[in-house]
């Protein structure tokens, strides 16, 4: 069985509409505009620099009905570039694409075969000994197990099965064409290219079970790198997968700890530090989107709150002077508390409070506080702990001490209640 690469893609959204951008004006706003057509773009470039074999899209191509004809358009024009490098893509329609869901067609290139929505169906690649297997939906709300029905594994052959699902139920997603992990392990497929999760992961080995994540962030709770996988398959197994970031504009949650800030001003200088540090740490040269959070036990509490517009207006700034498309600022959230609000409190959390407080450097006291943050992360929800894009309880989950202490056991008692642990 010969050797081959190809991308495994899904969820791209193209022109998506962006969330926080209403009456945003600039270059920055317009590159997040166009984020899901640049992302697709530098797929595209990618697939064609790498030389791979052929390109897997599993569903959610689009993100709805088109506006116009230039979304149909642009994705074509897309396709005819692979085509022209005589790279095969294989199109499966999901949830937001769904055969009842776009009214507007357009003739592909020869090089796009597309999974029926009537049934599952298989296309082959006989040079490289590849079959693959899926079925687009035919209306969004999908709540059949559609694995039963997909093709026998053909002998001789490395099968990929490409499916958009919510597998059952996973956090944050509608669980369209529900199926059990064990469904797809027990097929007897080599690959499951699978898509509807936002979030990449590797589910299973041998045979692999993965989601490929979205091709782009498009909100604050799509953040960090986002792209495609490219899988490395040799004499019929996976011998890797590699991501490729092709995403033009990274969204991240940057908390800003205040406890030690005695004005206004210290504030604002902490929040330009904590974005410049962040452009050179994160952005990779990407447009940062960042949400800022003001965070930690501090008498400045209430002064904040009243300076909120003032301290967005200083973000705003703050990212401005780093450049026109270095970092866009979503929003700044003022998550502090007052000193006297976190004292008053006589229950567990109150007790935690005061443990985070008291343990400094103090290698015993920070071991008595593991051992409390381990018994209160148990009792968090599965979709609190496996979901969250919350800074604070990331730490606490993480039992990242020091960032605890830094940011304050007051807005972490906030959070909990918040969560009514």
């Amino acid at each position: 069985m010969k050797s081959f690469r190809f991308i495994h893609t899904g969820d791209i959204h193209l022109d998506s509409p962006l969330k926080g951008l209403s009456g945003q004006q600039g270059a920055a706003a317009e590159r997040i505009r166009t984020a899901t057509r640049v992302a697709l773009d530098n797929l595209v470039s990618q697939a064609i620099e790498d030389e791979v074999d052929f390109v897997v899209i599993a569903g959610d191509l689009y993100d709805g009905d088109w506006r116009d004809y230039q979304t149909g358009l642009y994705f074509v024009k897309q396709m005819g570039r692979l085509a022209q490098a005589k790279i095969p893509v294989f199109l499966l329609h999901g949830n937001h694409d769904a055969e009842s869901q776009i009214t507007r067609k357009l003739t592909l290139p020869p090089n796009v075969s597309v999974f029926p929505a009537r049934k599952a169906e298989t296309f082959r690649l006989p040079h490289f000994n590849v079959a693959l297997h899926g079925q687009s939906f035919r209306q969004r709300d999908i709540t059949d197990n559609l694995v039963p029905a997909y093709p026998s594994p053909i002998t001789g052959y490395f099968n990929i099965g490409v499916l958009h699902t919510g597998l059952g139920g996973m956090p944050g997603h509608a669980n369209y064409a529900p199926c059990a992990i064990d469904d797809l392990i027990n097929k007897g497929y080599d690959y499951w290219a699978l898509a509807h999760v936002h979030q990449a992961a590797v589910l299973h080995e041998r045979p692999h079970v993965v989601f490929c994540g979205n091709l782009q962030g498009r909100h604050i709770r799509e953040s960090g790198p986002k792209g495609a996988s490219l899988v490395t398959v040799e004499d019929g197994e996976v011998q890797e997968i590699s991501p490729l970031h092709v995403d033009c504009v990274r969204w991240i949650h940057l908390p800003v700890p205040v406890v030690q800030c005695s004005a206004i001003a210290d504030a604002v200088d902490r929040v330009r530090q904590a974005i410049e540090e962040a452009v050179e740490r994160e952005a990779q040269g990407r447009l940062l989107a960042c949400r800022i959070e003001l965070t930690g036990q501090t008498g400045l509490h209430s002064e904040l709150l009243g300076s909120a517009d003032h301290l967005l207006a200083e973000a705003k700034a703050a990212a401005l002077g780093l450049g026109e498309e270095v970092a866009w600022i979503e929003r700044l959230v003022v998550a502090t508390a007052s000193p006297e609000a976190a004292a008053a409190r006589k229950d567990a959390l109150g007790d935690l409070q005061r443990i985070i407080e008291s343990a400094g450097s103090d290698a015993e006291l920070q071991a008595q506080l593991a051992a409390e943050l381990g018994d209160l992360v148990r009792k968090l929800p599965h979709h609190i702990r496996a979901d969250t894009d919350d800074a604070v309880l990331k730490a606490a989950i993480d039992g990242n001490i020091a960032s605890l202490i830094a940011y304050g056991g007051a807005y972490l008692s906030a959070r909990l209640t918040a969560e009514k642990v």
